[in-house]
């Protein structure tokens, strides 16, 4: 159980690390207007706090989601490996 609960503990924090590094970059190239050549710019007026709230609501979004699937990931594995040890003693 003790094994168990520390490799959900530890899926959900290597799944939030993961989603930090991921989800950024997923952001602003879902953000990102399509169908301009390179380094063309675009002039556009949109209300600063909308846009910071946007991304940060799917950063954290992000990261939740990574720390679900990282702690289920987790929880499979000392399954498994619970089932193991408790197999062969």
């Amino acid at each position: 159980m003790k094994t168990t609960l520390i490799l959900v503990l530890a899926g959900a924090l290597v799944g939030v690390v993961i989603a930090s590094l991921v989800v950024p970059p997923a952001l602003a190239w879902y953000a990102s207007p399509g169908g301009l050549p390179r380094g063309a710019q675009i002039q556009a007026v949109v209300p600063i706090p909308e846009v910071m709230r946007y991304a940060t609501n799917g950063l954290i979004r992000g990261q939740l989601v990574g720390a679900v699937i990282g702690g289920v990931i987790g929880l499979v594995l000392g399954i498994v490996l619970g089932r193991r040890a408790g197999g062969h003693a």
